[in-house]
């Protein structure tokens, strides 16, 4: 049975699919009802309009419950393709960073991508640096160096206005 492109392993059945002559019923409310006969329940659960679905087969005797099926797969098939969402954090640079203060970004970066985000680095040029931009290129190339390989660079550096902008992704 496939599920919102995950496999679930086990096959569920349920009302005629169930073959024990005897199963413990556990009623829409979660009230357990005991053990009863497999014809009374699949008959209990098609009154409601509901499905006889058997959620223990490993017990003895197997355990069963009246629920609407649908809903019941749905749940499952969002509690297997949760994910977390990626956002995109920001780490802020200038052109003349000092080697110590660039190690310090470049490592928070890192715990950025290994947290599974997107990191964005901004560079911001003041007064007449903006006439100098391959200093910044110069710290960028070194950003880009020391994550070689690990991570995707998804935007290339590049000069919008007073800012040089690189968009950093785990791989």
């Amino acid at each position: 049975m496939s599920q919102g492109g995950k496999v679930i392993n086990k096959k569920i059945r349920i009302n005629d699919q169930i073959k024990v002559p005897q199963i413990r019923l556990i009623d829409v409310e979660g009230e357990q009802l005991g053990i009863v006969n497999i014809r009374d329940a699949i008959r209990s659960a098609v009154e409601r309009g509901l499905d006889l679905v058997e959620v223990a087969p490993a017990a003895n005797p197997p355990v069963c419950r009246i629920m609407d099926f649908g809903k019941y797969k749905y749940q499952l098939s969002k509690k297997h393709t949760h994910r977390k969402t990626i956002d995109v954090k920001e780490v802020k640079i200038r052109p003349r960073i000092s080697d110590h203060d660039l190690e310090r970004k470049i490592n928070q970066l890192i715990s950025f991508l290994t947290e599974g985000d997107k990191a964005k680095v901004s560079m911001f040029f003041r007064g007449r640096e903006i006439v100098r931009p391959e200093h910044g290129m110069v710290v960028f190339d070194k950003i880009i160096e020391k994550l070689q390989g690990n991570y995707n660079i998804e935007v290339k550096p590049k000069l919008d206005g007073k800012s040089m902008i690189m968009v950093v992704a785990p791989k």
